[in-house]
């Protein structure tokens, strides 16, 4: 299973000042990673409880409460399908079926239970409109409570049985098929994906405004992700306070265990330009130059024009992140705000929306381009602060210069 951890960013013992300081970033590190291990033991013990079932209020409309039967399973075209869920009718039934086993209820209980099908239908409306709890829950005829019951539950079954199917270490033949789509789709070789982050708008609680305070002055959650070159996840970690940098973050994350482990390449690695050399990730500024993560040279008048070449290169093919991002954000709107969700329930909420991303692109579910819309608003600019020039790996330097050689030979493109 891939090292996709979370962390969901509690600041106890942390206090509400900045993140400078050697030893509370070294408490950053280890309390982080601490939570992302603890995530995935809670969410193996919430599947153990007892109880999972929902049971929905009377109401006193009968249309509503039979509106998904007559209307929503009856009713509705591919088009209609697409516009609420962000999939196909057939899509999202198999996603029901996969959640089957962790969202079946129990015969132990005598009263009837919301089917799973209509529970996992409330989450998708939730999370692709991010509409208020109150405002949906009348079209399908349930309780608010219950509309948030269904958003948390659904949201910790995709994570527990769809994560290891849809978002995970690729092993080495997974790792030698991305290099192989990369270098053919954007032009850059030996390459495993591109790095990047993303700052989810949230509304801390007071205690915790300055932790959350991200560089450009509002409050975030912070998302580090990695793609393939298709625009696939395949490592994800989450839920860090808004302020800290992407560069600190990468080292709380288990994607830099996975690297300095040697996981993240064959062994012996495999050749390129003649020497043997670890696959790549694409990141920008804001990340650490390594022989296994490359940047674009800083932008100044002494560029030479190989260096030039390679900036460009990696620029074009580090986008597929970017549109990743877009995409995720565009299908899964509940990510362009998260106010109605708690700190705790915030990585499994994120990690549940990446995978659901993977399902609809693995599925060839269309996507909407007026999604799009309002996705990126110019009030929310995207903090960028340089990584320090500490973690910088002197051995990198050699890495980049053979992608100049090769993309020299190549000539333009």
């Amino acid at each position: 299973m891939a090292g996709n951890g979370s962390g969901t960013g509690s600041g106890s013992g942390a206090g509400a000042g900045g993140w400078d300081g050697p030893q509370r970033r070294a408490w950053l590190r280890h309390y982080y990673s601490q939570r992302q291990k603890r995530l995935m033991t809670l969410l193996i013990a919430h599947r153990r409880r007892t109880s999972c079932c929902f049971y929905p209020r009377a109401w006193p409309s009968l249309r509503s409460t039979d509106w998904w039967e007559r209307v929503v399973l009856k009713e509705f075209g591919p088009q209609d399908w697409l516009e609420k869920f962000r999939m196909s009718k057939e899509t999202f039934f198999y996603i029901c079926n996969q959640l089957r086993p962790g969202l079946a209820p129990h015969s132990a209980h005598f009263h009837p239970t919301l089917p799973l099908e209509k529970r996992v239908a409330v989450a998708l409306w939730h999370l692709a409109s991010n509409v208020e709890y109150q405002t949906l829950s009348p079209l399908f005829g349930v309780g608010p409570s219950t509309v948030q019951s269904c958003v948390r539950e659904v949201s910790y079954a995709v994570v527990l049985l769809l994560k290891p199917l849809y978002l995970r270490l690729p092993d080495e033949k997974e790792l030698e098929n991305m290099v192989r789509i990369f270098c053919t789709r954007w032009g850059f070789p030996h390459c495993i994906g591109a790095l990047d982050s993303l700052h989810i708008p949230i509304h801390p609680p007071l205690r915790l405004t300055a932790d959350y305070c991200n560089g450009q002055g509002w409050h975030s959650i912070l998302t580090q992700a990695t793609v393939d070159g298709l625009g696939q996840f395949w490592d994800v970690s989450t839920a860090f306070p808004g302020s800290m940098e992407n560069s600190a973050v990468l080292e709380s994350s288990s994607l830099w265990v996975l690297a300095k482990e040697g996981r993240l390449c064959p062994n012996p690695p495999k050749h390129f330009m003649g020497k043997a050399q670890k696959y790549v990730l694409l990141g920008d500024a804001t990340y650490p130059l390594q022989d296994w993560i490359l940047k674009p040279y800083q932008e100044d008048e002494n560029l030479t024009h190989r260096q030039l070449q390679f900036n460009y290169r990696l620029k074009r093919a580090h986008s597929v992140i970017e549109n990743a991002f877009l995409r995720l954000k565009a299908r899964w709107q509940i990510l362009l705000k998260c106010d109605d969700c708690s700190l705790e329930q915030l990585p499994t909420l994120v990690l549940a929306c990446c995978i659901l991303h993977n399902v609809c692109e693995a599925h060839d579910n269309p996507f909407n381009e007026e999604w799009l819309e309002g996705t990126e608003p110019t009030e929310l600019p995207k903090p960028s602060q340089p990584a320090p020039a500490a973690m910088e790996d002197n051995r990198a330097e050699q890495v980049r210069e053979l992608m100049c050689q090769y993309f020299e030979s190549c000539g333009e493109g």
